[in-house]
């Protein structure tokens, strides 16, 4: 019998597959890294267009709290320090975001944090047991915040009724009484000065890897190549469905470069929370890197329903989901020589802090 030519055949080269390999190459471990798509980076991919730095599948905005994490991804690359102040864009008028006294001041008002508590306690419609996301939201910021900023958004995000949602979508809602727009509260926020793709790709030195190479394909032969499996897809399909299939949802982005303007929207980010405006958010990416250039490159993100040509972007948490998920992983923690690590193979939103945290 032929031996293994390596350690781990990790699949899918995203932020876990990349960590996974850069932490076990650095153990004296021989790695191979296939992707199914023709780049690396996953969900964290970026490209150069026009000389600006584009987030293709939306904006990525690393934090931590944690100064070895924060030290340990500038070694990689220098992270330019960067703080995520979106703006709410309702019935044509811009509003600050995270809901702050900035945000109270131009729905209520009010000037004084105590004014603020005031007008919100007023506002609340109280359910002592929310039944659903929009109970839940009505109870902590009230009719006219949720009806503002959060329902027509997240109906779109999510392509069901706020009453149809589970509460634990939106477990925490941040609420401050200051002037303070960082939508973030951990203490290092950047992005890498290089771009994530030669970010990744300085995680994946040393290790081999190949693109445009689907594991599921030739998955015996693939498997022969090393002792270990790491996967990092959908485990529903490592596992054929057996269980029947997870819901996702997905988001589609259009793309538009702008030669003739250098500066559309003023911001990085500009969340959209009219129900009848079809895309959520708006990104104009020359601001993530302060980039000085003639031109201007713009994304709209519009939510949409999951299929196998798409991307499996958010796990919808719904109580069905969980138990199907729960049915997976029973089988996945049976697996000898399988890691199962991301957010497809665990069927859990994970920000990019979230995954490095587990290797650092």
């Amino acid at each position: 019998m032929t031996r293994p030519k390596y350690d781990y055949l990790i699949v899918g080269a995203g932020l876990y597959g990349a960590m996974f390999a850069h932490t076990a190459t650095l153990q004296g471990k021989k790695c191979l890294v296939i992707e199914k798509n023709n780049h690396i980076g996953g969900y964290c991919y970026t490209e150069n267009v026009h000389g600006i730095e584009v987030h293709k599948f939306g904006a990525h905005i690393f934090r931590t709290n944690s100064k070895k994490v924060w030290n340990f991804v500038n070694s990689i690359c220098e992270f330019v320090p960067f703080i995520n102040s979106p703006l709410a864009d309702c019935q044509g008028k811009i509003y600050n975001l995270p809901f702050n006294m900035n945000t109270f001041n131009q729905v209520f008002g009010t000037t004084t944090p105590a004014a603020a508590k005031e007008a919100i306690e007023r506002d609340k419609v109280v359910f002592d047991n929310p039944r659903n996301l929009e109970e839940h939201c009505l109870s902590i910021v009230g009719r006219r915040i949720y009806e503002m900023f959060i329902k027509g958004y997240t109906e779109k995000q999510w392509g069901k009724k706020c009453t149809e949602l589970p509460a634990s979508i939106m477990k925490r809602i941040p609420i401050r009484y200051t002037f303070d727009n960082n939508y973030f509260n951990e203490k290092y926020q950047g992005i890498p000065k290089c771009g994530y793709t030669e970010f990744i790709a300085r995680l994946l030195l040393g290790s081999n890897f190949a693109l445009g190479t689907d594991f599921f394909d030739d998955s015996e032969r693939l498997s022969s190549l090393a002792r270990n499996i790491v996967y990092t897809g959908p485990i529903d399909k490592f596992y054929n469905y057996r269980f029947g299939k997870l819901d996702y949802r997905s988001v589609r982005f259009k793309e538009t470069y702008l030669p003739d303007v250098d500066n559309l929207q003023g911001n990085a980010v500009i969340n959209y929370t009219d129900s009848h405006v079809p895309y959520t958010r708006m990104i104009e990416h020359k601001h993530f890197l302060k980039t000085q250039c003639n031109g201007t490159v713009l994304s709209y993100e519009f939510p949409c329903d999951y299929n196998e040509n798409g991307s499996p972007c958010y796990p919808i948490p719904t109580e069905g989901n969980l138990m199907k998920y729960a049915k997976y992983k029973a089988l996945a923690d049976k697996e000898p020589n399988v890691v199962f690590g991301g957010r497809l193979a665990e069927y859990k939103y994970y920000s990019m802090n979230d995954i490095i945290e587990q290797f650092v």
